[in-house]
């Protein structure tokens, strides 16, 4: 395993990440088959040399940050970066079982103080070694919520802050704000081979400015995993996908093949030497559910890396729709602001602090 540091800290995370969202919703597909199972699989992971850990106290409502509990012992507090996040507020609206319907947020500094506490609670730490906003809104980023978590970091409970953005692809304005204002250690954003932007400049300007990278999604909801037909059919995030998605994305994975077979791996695994090929890419956060899936994604973190004329050769077909034509272009909303000034993506009428 190769190890990276979050610029600005003392902080090295492995290249490879353990999110453990998939144990707090079925949005993300398949989950381990109980609580137990992905304990031993975050264990396992320190095993493999993983050390970065990162979970959300929206996650099931806290669970997930639970979980952590038997991981952080096994491993050894000062031997991980714990990442959790913040920003919803499902103590006062929980959500609806099976719904996929964003819930109330509250950035304001009371309630943030307190969803701290909180999670340190859960957690049986004393510190949070990185702490994101939780699906942070443009209309959200002010001054009092910096300066807050600048005083929480400066009090130590918190070792370095971020933004987590989503739920989207998108979210440009709020990527460009946290690193070249904001100074923010981290921006976690979607970004893969396939759908590049935001996240491709957001690797260019924090090579610039500072502050680093963490993919999720880094297998385009699977498409760089060879996990699906054009008959494939879906009940979790990805039905909301559009379904060129999928039809040209089979398509663009055969055109990347010869890449693939060069270098003896899988295909997910040469989607995350793609992203490790990005200096500013600090970590990928792909879904793991079985050891299989672990075994694989570390051993992409190790091996011959991608050259840059492979870097350059993927880049031109990424860039010509991979000779596919204007229906195979990827999802390019950059902006979270439509060209009339209203917000793509909010929150219900009313719950949004």
């Amino acid at each position: 395993m190769q190890y990276r540091h979050i610029p600005g800290t003392d902080l090295r995370v492995s290249e490879l990440a353990f999110g453990n969202f998939i144990y707090g919703s079925f949005m993300w597909g398949k989950s381990p088959a109980d609580e137990a199972e992905g304990i031993r699989l975050q264990n396992r992971a320190w095993d493999l040399g993983v050390n970065f850990f990162d979970t959300a106290d929206a996650y099931d409502n806290g669970r997930a940050e639970k979980m952590m509990v038997e991981t952080i012992r096994h491993a050894g507090r000062d031997h991980i970066v714990l990442s959790t996040k913040f920003g919803y507020d499902f103590y006062s609206d929980p959500g609806i079982p099976d719904s996929h319907r964003e819930r109330r947020q509250d950035f304001s500094e009371k309630f943030i103080q307190a969803a701290l506490e909180k999670s340190l609670a859960r957690l049986k730490t004393d510190r949070i070694d990185l702490w994101q906003a939780h699906n942070l809104k443009l209309h959200q980023m002010n001054d009092d919520l910096r300066n807050t978590l600048n005083r929480l970091r400066k009090e130590g409970k918190i070792r370095a802050w971020g933004v987590a953005l989503g739920p989207a692809i998108g979210w440009r304005e709020e990527g460009v704000r946290a690193l070249a204002q904001w100074e923010a250690a981290t921006v976690q954003t979607v970004f893969n081979m396939l759908e590049q932007h935001p996240g491709r400049e957001f690797c260019e300007i924090a090579a610039r400015t500072g502050g680093g990278i963490i993919s999720r999604v880094p297998h385009c909801s699977g498409i760089l995993q060879d996990m699906y037909t054009e008959q494939s059919d879906f009940t979790d995030h990805r039905k909301f996908r559009d379904r060129n998605w999928l039809v040209y994305g089979l398509k663009k994975v055969e055109k990347l093949r010869h890449i693939q077979k060069r270098h003896n791996c899988t295909m997910g695994q040469l989607a995350m030497k793609w992203l490790l090929a990005w200096p500013a890419c600090l970590s990928i956060e792909p879904n793991i559910t079985t050891e299989a899936e672990l075994t694989e994604f570390v051993a992409a973190c190790e091996g011959k890396p991608l050259l840059p004329q492979e870097m350059r050769e993927i880049q031109e077909l990424v860039e010509s729709d991979f000779g596919l034509g204007p229906e195979a272009h990827a999802c390019d909303l950059k902006s979270s602001v439509s060209p009339t000034g209203a917000t793509r993506s909010r929150y219900q009428a009313g719950e949004t602090v």
